[in-house]
This record gives C-alpha cells, sequence and structure tokens, in this order.
C-alpha cells in the first residue's frame, strides 16, 4: 500500500536520510536546498511516498506563487526530482499523482522536472509520457532551469591514472599552476565569504553574465557548507586569492556549481589547479562521480560558450545530455498564459524600458 504526502521539518533528518543514500539522490533535492530557495522566494514542499512505513521516493517541490490578478495560483518546481527508482513504473507512477493531488492543494498550474537522467534512457523517458508529462525544447545552450548538457568525470581510477588521462595542456596548466607557487586552500569561515563574491563580480563582470545577490550565497554558506555539504575553495598567489569555487558533494557525487577568477594572474592558471584539488576532494570523500556541471550543446567552435566546453573537456570527463525540461500541466488555460502570454508581455515591457532579458539561473 503506497502513501503520499508532504512532511514537516520533525522528518527532515529522515528526510535528508533517503535523499543522501538514494543512487538518484541530487544535492538540489536536500532540506538545506530547499532552505537556500524559500530564502529566494520559493515554499519548499517536500512530497515522500511509502510502503509500509518507509520511504521509497521523494520529491522537492518548490513552489512560487505567480502574479495573475485575482487568481490565488502558483507552478511547481523540483530541480532534478525525482528520487526514485527511474526503472520502477509504479514508484513513478504513484509519485506523480502524489504530487498531482498536491498541485490540486495549492492550485499549482503544472509541475517542472528536469531529472538527472542521461537522453539515451528512453524508457525513463516513457515512463514520463504515461504520467502525462510533455517535454520542452530548451535549445543548446543554457535555456534551461538546470543545464541540458554536462561533463562528468569518472573519479574509480587512482590520482596518477587520472592525470594521465587529462589532456596533455590541461595537465600541464596544473604543473605550471604548481611550479609557480599558487595553493589551493578552503575558505576558513564565513568571513572569506566577501573575497569570494568579490571575485565572483569580477568574473561575471568580464564574461557579461549575472549574478545573484550577496545574499543567496550567506545562504547557501548557512545551510551548505555549514552542514557540510559543501565548501569555498580558494586558490592563493603571492598572499592573495586569485581564484575562488563553490563545489558540493551528496552520496557518491560531487559538483562543481560556481567558479570565479581575478583579472589579475590569470596566467598562473589557477582554474585548473583548482579543479584538480577539488577532483582530489571528492575522492577523499568517496566521491565516484564528479560533475563539471553545464557546457554547451552546440559543439561548434565559434560559438561564444566553446571555451568553457573546451576548459572542461580537458580533464577527460564524458559529456552527457539529459532527458531535459519536462512539464505536468494541471491548467492548460493558464499554463498557456505562463508559457505564452506572459513572456511576450515581459518582453515587450524589457523592450520599452530598453532592458535586455537577463540569463536564467539555478
Amino acid at each position: 500500500m503506497f502513501t503520499t504526502r508532504i512532511i514537516d521539518c520533525k522528518e527532515k533528518d529522515r528526510y535528508d536520510q533517503f535523499v543522501h543514500s538514494h543512487p538518484k539522490g541530487h544535492f538540489s533535492q536536500t532540506w538545506e536546498w530547499g532552505a537556500v530557495k524559500q530564502g529566494m522566494g520559493w515554499e519548499p514542499l517536500p512530497l515522500i511516498l511509502e510502503e509500509d512505513g518507509q520511504i521509497r521516493a521523494s520529491l522537492l517541490i518548490l513552489k512560487r506563487r505567480i502574479p495573475l490578478p485575482g487568481l490565488k495560483t502558483c507552478i511547481f518546481y523540483s530541480p532534478r526530482g525525482p528520487v526514485v527508482d527511474i526503472a520502477n513504473p509504479e514508484l513513478c507512477r504513484e509519485l506523480f499523482r502524489g504530487a498531482e493531488r498536491a498541485a490540486r492543494d495549492h492550485r499549482a498550474i503544472f509541475l517542472k522536472i528536469d531529472p538527472d537522467v542521461p537522453v539515451t534512457n528512453s524508457d525513463f523517458m516513457g515512463i514520463l509520457e504515461k504520467c502525462r508529462f510533455r517535454r520542452n525544447d530548451t535549445g543548446l545552450d543554457f535555456e534551461g532551469v538546470q543545464p541540458a548538457f554536462v561533463f562528468r568525470l569518472d573519479l574509480t581510477s587512482d590520482e596518477e591514472q587520472l592525470l594521465a588521462n587529462m589532456h596533455s595542456k590541461t595537465r600541464y596548466n596544473i604543473r605550471l599552476a604548481i611550479k609557480k607557487g599558487v595553493t589551493i586552500r578552503k575558505a576558513s569561515g564565513k568571513e572569506e565569504l566577501p573575497a569570494f563574491y568579490s571575485i565572483l563580480q569580477e568574473t561575471a563582470k568580464r564574461d557579461r553574465f549575472l549574478i545573484r545577490g550577496y545574499e543567496y550565497f550567506e545562504m547557501m554558506w548557512d545551510q551548505l557548507v555549514e552542514t557540510g555539504l559543501a565548501e569555498i575553495f580558494l586558490a592563493m598567489y603571492q598572499g592573495k586569492i586569485i581564484s575562488g569555487t563553490l563545489a558540493l558533494k551528496l552520496g557518491d557525487k560531487a559538483w562543481y556549481l560556481y567558479g570565479a577568477s581575478s583579472n589579475e594572474y590569470r596566467n598562473v592558471m589557477p582554474n585548473y589547479l583548482i579543479q584538480w584539488e577539488m577532483i582530489r576532494w571528492a575522492r577523499a570523500h568517496g566521491c565516484k562521480i564528479y560533475d563539471f556541471r553545464g557546457v554547451s550543446g552546440d559543439l561548434d567552435e565559434s560559438n561564444p560558450l566553446y571555451g568553457l566546453y573546451r576548459f572542461k573537456k580537458g580533464f577527460n570527463g564524458d559529456f552527457i545530455e539529459f532527458v531535459g525540461d519536462w512539464d505536468r500541466v494541471y491548467s492548460l488555460g493558464l499554463y498557456w498564459v505562463w508559457t505564452k502570454l506572459l513572456p511576450f508581455y515581459r518582453k515587450m515591457a524589457r523592450r520599452r524600458a530598453g532592458i535586455e532579458a537577463s540569463p536564467r539561473e539555478d
């Protein structure tokens, strides 16, 4: 007998234990990630599927109210959900039925998911279709909420073999950084967060992308670094912080989430060494996969994002396309308003105001 319900903080440890230990567990399905997003205006609704008192599946739903005059409605989003045996149609069906009941209670227009599942898994996509999800075309770059294309490195080889497998230029740059005197350390406390954020601002200005406000990274520190789910790594050169990254780990997986580098001393290659130290950190914590996160699916060298692809490719990870962005629609009329009318209205408003569209973030 299956039952589904949304749980409260009294069951936080039980929920996290399930997500941490499950093969499909993901940092963005943890209770702590829900707390980070709550600080950004989302309401976390942790949904569990139980059988005989045991959690069999979960789905961290993030709820956000939407600005439709006279309507009390919202959208549901579950980043990298669900946490479930994706080869078990019955578990998937019962979990999504539970999400549908929650959607009725909260008047949700739709549920969006972007599962951490390779596109080669046609069986799982078939399950999603039978559960009445529809796939969205999010393009080859970063149009989706989460990246559809990533690089992942298998960490089961020893360090010597991992280095040997890298592109010769990547291996050379790691050794060059060491030779030049670059050192990598973890941030010693929250008092070093402003230095990391300052370099991130410098990077965003140089490379012309938007970043979230400082308070977002404060919440990430409080909810993720303080609980052992994340670390901030800093590259030091001549007594200065010249590069920084934020990495997360959960179960046997680690993710590179944010990276930043100063305009100074880029010639000493800190970004290569800091990645290598994060890989070593992930292995030391028993991780078997290191996820470099997003790259473009357009591999043409003229693509402005090709340099990011080339950098990550140099570590000899596997280029993986996920199944992408899927919506389970509960209200067709309001879904049309959300996906067609509101984006058009916002585009026209930006054009009148002379504002460029902002890229989407985690």
